[in-house]
């Protein structure tokens, strides 16, 4: 699997100058690749001003985010703001270049910004399968919470998923939480982690310091880089993660419980 992560900064409630810019990004990657990973409301930015910037489901974003993945042959991820029957989502669309896709709402929203006031949470998680891979894809502040990303297969010892990808907007402010929880995902659930994050000042004056990330399944860090705009490429390895399963089933030891919706 050939992943790309794509740090940038984003223009404040300009959707069209982050797709324009994320769009030439894309067009001018150094290799071909299955997976794009975009950050959180990456035609926004952060925001609680959901009235104003919100898009209807399936219009300007998504009609976009099928071109890009058409034309580049890969799958395209990233979360905006749309509004859905009279409730608003920070929505990430999970889009195939054959025009097939899925959508996951952020379960947890970051009550200290008010994001719950604002937005309607998500009842359920998605596994993707895409090029012998299985992905869950979340959204930034789901990272702080282990039951949520928990790699466990209708409640028996089988994993879920092989890639956990984190799209998000996380401040500098907290970037030690990030980098940690980052490993600690990936080390508790055996899997290779993506963390995908902005840069930048935005409007509500935070700063971002990116810290993007790839950690493999044992906790080690392959990339990461900070402060300013990068895109990454690197191909993963499943025979390797397969491998280290086996000779470290940690799976098989753990607690049994159930999560209530």
């Amino acid at each position: 699997m050939h992943v790309t992560l794509l740090q940038t900064d984003l223009s404040w409630h300009n959707s069209v100058a982050n797709r324009a810019a994320l769009e030439e990004r894309i067009f001018s990657l150094p290799e071909p690749t299955d997976l794009i990973v975009l950050p959180e409301m990456f035609t926004t930015g952060f925001t609680m001003d959901a009235s104003n910037v919100a898009e209807p489901p399936n219009l300007t974003t998504f009609r976009w985010l099928k071109q890009m993945a058409a034309q580049t042959g890969a799958v395209v991820t990233g979360s905006y703001v749309v509004h859905e029957a009279g409730n608003y989502f920070n929505r990430l669309i999970w889009m195939q270049p054959d025009g097939q896709f899925d959508s996951y709402d952020k379960r947890h929203l970051f009550r200290m910004a008010g994001e719950d006031k604002v937005y309607t949470s998500g009842p359920r998680r998605i596994i993707k399968e895409w090029k012998g891979w299985r992905i869950c894809p979340l959204i930034c502040y789901d990272l702080r919470f282990p039951v949520w990303s928990r790699n466990r297969q209708n409640n028996s010892t089988d994993f879920a998923y092989d890639l956990l990808l984190y799209v998000a907007n996380w401040p500098a402010a907290r970037r030690t939480a990030w980098n940690t929880l980052l490993q600690a995902r990936a080390i508790e659930n055996l899997s290779y982690v993506v963390g995908v994050n902005r840069v930048g000042v935005d409007d509500n004056g935070n700063t971002y310091t990116g810290d993007s990330a790839l950690i493999d399944f044992k906790g080690d860090v392959v990339y990461r880089h900070s402060d300013t705009e990068a895109i990454y490429q690197q191909t993963l390895s499943i025979d390797a993660l397969r491998s280290f399963r086996e000779k470290f089933p940690a799976n098989l030891d753990a607690d049994e419980f159930a999560l209530h919706l």
